[in-house]
């Protein structure tokens, strides 16, 4: 699923979709090395369009390039889950403190029809994974924030990488319970218009999530 403001246009925004989407969802794996050559055959397109995507991929921060070794997926590892993590800490929190100040109230009705349409998955215990895009519960809270440069930074910036470790490491078990709860409390607060609430919540939701993706990873 593409974003709304993000409908494919040319041969090479499509072959970066799909790339980018395979990526993400694992069947490119980790650490896999990009070959222009192999890709082009393998998604029917010229090796420059190959090579388009794989440099706006490297913007996404899903790709990197090192000397002598060319293009490859990025490792997911503790370190880099770290990191990542410590910064989407903040910048969520802030997207979420911004959303409870400036959702509108339809926007926030949204929100609350959004999570009772996963209130079905939960009850299954078994998944609750959210497609990207309008349907998922912190994309809608990022757009909410109305701060274009916050958007960018995350949208532009790390989205994908965060999809990637909770797409192939994301919630089962118990943990699907206890995040959908935090879920519906971030909601609540943006719904009392309770910043500072907001903030806390979002930012300890998600160093929770970071604590049970590294789990796996460590496993």
């Amino acid at each position: 699923m593409t974003f709304a403001s993000e409908q494919p246009v040319t041969a090479a925004d499509k072959t970066f979709i799909q790339l980018r989407t395979d990526i993400v969802e694992g069947v490119i794996q980790a650490g896999t090395k990009l070959s222009e050559t192999e890709l082009s055959t393998k998604y029917a397109v010229s090796r420059a369009i190959i090579r388009e995507a794989i440099n706006r991929l490297a913007s996404c921060r899903i790709v990197e390039r090192k000397a002598n070794i060319g293009a490859r997926v990025v490792a997911l590892t503790p370190e880099g889950l770290d990191q990542l993590y410590q910064v989407r800490e903040s910048l969520e929190g802030m997207a979420a403190r911004l959303a409870a100040q400036n959702m509108t109230d339809q926007e926030i009705a949204d929100l609350n029809s959004l999570l009772s349409s996963h209130f079905d998955e939960v009850k299954t215990g078994e998944s609750y994974y959210q497609e990207a895009g309008d349907v998922d519960f912190h994309y809608r809270i990022i757009l909410g924030s109305k701060n274009s440069h916050l958007i960018s930074l995350l949208f532009d910036g790390i989205y994908h990488l965060v999809r990637m470790y909770r797409v192939q490491l994301g919630m089962a078990g118990p943990r699907v319970t206890t995040a959908f709860d935090e879920h519906k409390h971030i909601v609540q607060a943006i719904s009392n218009r309770d910043a500072e609430l907001a903030e806390m919540l979002m930012r300890r939701h998600i160093w929770y999530s970071k604590s049970n993706i590294e789990r796996k990873l460590v496993n």
